[in-house]
């Protein structure tokens, strides 16, 4: 990488990615689709929106580290009625912290607490690459 940049990312110009420049790692992982979270180097939590300071201890001993991209379904809600219709969620992390998401690749009748999920990354129209969660064993919508 040169000038802390890659070119082919899209979000360099994503106002919100810019308005949160802490975060920055991120989105260039996320644009070489890897899935990255912050943990805390004192007490070796990891954490979710990622920050500077560790919200569990309050040490500014944070570290990116790779996520399995794997959970479960803590909490969702179907909102039939939007155009376009989409089901919104709370994904438990193997690594532990929680995390606001979207359900992609399934029915909402077909989804359950504590079911199983996969991170598939969605282009958002500003260009950054987005971290949805479908079903293990979804089959990928174009």
């Amino acid at each position: 990488m040169t000038d802390n940049k890659i070119s082919s990312s899209g979000f360099e110009n994503d106002p919100y990615a810019q308005a949160y420049p802490e975060t920055k790692e991120f989105w260039v992982a996320a644009a070489e689709g890897r899935f990255i979270i912050k943990a805390c180097g004192d007490c070796n939590r990891a954490h979710w929106f990622p920050r500077i300071v560790c919200p569990l201890c309050g040490s500014a001993n944070t570290i990116w580290k790779p996520a399995s991209g794997r959970g479960k379904i803590y909490s969702f809600s179907a909102a039939r009625k939007a155009t376009p219709a989409y089901t919104l969620a709370y994904v438990t992390l193997e690594e532990g912290p929680t995390v606001m998401t979207n359900l992609i690749d399934a029915a909402p009748e077909s989804l359950a607490i504590g079911q199983a999920v996969s991170l598939r990354w969605v282009a958002a129209a500003e260009g950054r690459m987005m971290p949805f969660f479908a079903p293990e064993g979804a089959a990928k919508t174009a």
